[in-house]
């Protein structure tokens, strides 16, 4: 290579680098600028400030083009993430063996002890995880249990979670069993009665959702908890929607088991999640993949699964930080207002119908809705083909619907779009 062809690639690297630390700086500028604005404003008043929230939609590199309101399954980084991401990946490829395994591996207990404080733990009780269901089937195929023991869940629980209980059946001769929720619930407490009505003598474990899937429904957990501690029961908590969807602590639940992932509501990389073992309970619990000391206290026994990138898992705490930087609460309170502007406007439509209640105590972000004689595959074909606007069908015996997931890059406009398509649908019905 001639010098004056290896000065201009020395300089496109320059620039290139340049370009990612300007970007990462105009987000965090954004982030900044939108808290000054706040004020002492409450969460429910900051929530309708439009110009707040623009500097936070700005922070994400997204195509407008389409209409994503399927962030319940996945949702994309701001910028400040994806720039972590690619940071540390770049430098992991320097050599991996030493720089991914020897100078970044170590740093991912910085990211432990932050998720900790986030969530309210101690970081000796928080492995990080690939996602929900990883935190999840540790707890589930790790809990001691011999043939006649009774798992015990809901139906309206997420299929992977009762199917890791189903081989845990044909395997061992366990037994799992469901009650059954009503749709929508009137009162957290008719949650609480079914669980009380489903234990006997042989329940060993319990397991439920934080938030439900299917329909936004929130659990009340803290009363599960007290319901399982008082028959001796464990309650493993599968907190898939409601980590960083919802503003609260360990201590608000009083769990000893939480999973979820944080590449839905916390807008971290893809790949990433934890998992909340109160420290009594770590010893007595197998981990997936064989570790060399699987009867150990050690939190990070958990997070034997082979070789994996460090470099998801740092940029946690960028997504830690942006999170921290909008406001748990704030952000509770814009994604029950964005919900709020489509749920209430449809519903004025008869036909209309909702899966989950809209008072705080039931719901926030994610919700299900059903038209009366229109088939939701259909409407969901329909929205993306005509509307380039993206939702996903709910197909359950209990519930059949759209779920709609916006989150804080989405902004009035298409909110106001998607309800426009879903009007035209109500007055013209779908097209032939």
């Amino acid at each position: 290579m001639n010098e004056s062809r290896r000065r201009f690639l020395q300089q496109g690297m320059a620039m290139g680098a340049l370009a990612a630390l300007c970007l990462r700086d105009d987000a965090i500028q954004r982030v900044w600028a939108a808290r000054q604005r706040a004020g002492n404003r409450s969460p429910e008043e900051l929530a309708q400030d439009e110009d707040f929230w623009f500097r936070i939609q700005q922070a994400f590199d997204i195509d407008r083009s389409i209409i994503n309101l399927n962030n319940g399954g996945v949702c994309p980084s701001p910028r400040v993430v994806m720039d972590a991401l690619r940071r540390h990946l770049e430098y992991s490829n320097n050599a991996p063996s030493r720089t991914m395994w020897r100078v970044l591996d170590p740093e991912v207990e910085t990211v432990r002890e932050r998720l900790a404080r986030s969530f309210g733990c101690s970081p000796e009780e928080m492995a990080i995880t690939r996602n929900t269901s990883e935190a999840m089937e540790i707890c589930i195929q790790g809990m001691d249990l011999e043939r006649g023991d009774e798992a015990l869940t809901t139906d309206l629980d997420y299929p992977r979670m009762i199917n890791t209980y189903k081989q845990r059946e044909l395997r061992e001769g366990i037994v799992l069993k469901s009650v059954p929720v009503p749709v929508p619930v009137n009162d957290p407490a008719e949650i609480v009665a079914a669980f009380a009505g489903g234990i006997t003598p042989k329940t060993r474990v319990l397991l439920c959702c934080h938030m439900i899937f299917l329909t936004g429904q929130i659990f009340p957990i803290r009363e599960i908890c007290r319901l399982g501690r008082e028959h001796g029961i464990p309650v493993i908590v599968d907190g898939a929607h409601a980590f960083a969807h919802l503003a609260f602590k360990r201590d608000d639940l009083e769990c000893d088991y939480y999973g979820t992932s944080l590449h839905k509501w916390l807008t971290a990389p893809i790949g990433t999640g934890f998992l909340y073992v109160r420290q009594d309970k770590i010893e007595s619990l197998w981990p997936l993949m064989a570790a060399a000391e699987p009867r150990s206290k050690d939190i990070r026994k958990f997070e034997e699964i082979g070789t994996h990138p460090a470099a998801n898992r740092l940029a946690v705490s960028e997504a830690l930080t942006f999170h921290n930087g909008v406001g748990p609460q704030r952000k509770e309170a814009r994604l029950r207002y964005l919900r709020d502007r489509w749920a209430k406007r449809v519903m004025q439509d008869k036909r209309v119908k909702l899966f989950v209640r809209l008072e705080p105590e039931h719901s926030c972000g994610l919700t299900t809705f059903a038209i009366e004689g229109v088939d939701n595959d259909k409407l969901v074909e329909h929205l993306w083909n005509k509307h380039r606007i993206y939702t996903i069908p709910i197909n359950h015996d209990a519930v059949k619907g759209v779920r709609v997931t916006p989150n804080v890059y989405t902004t009035l406009e298409e909110i106001d779009m998607f309800c426009e398509a879903v009007e035209d649908v109500l007055a013209n019905g779908l097209p032939a």
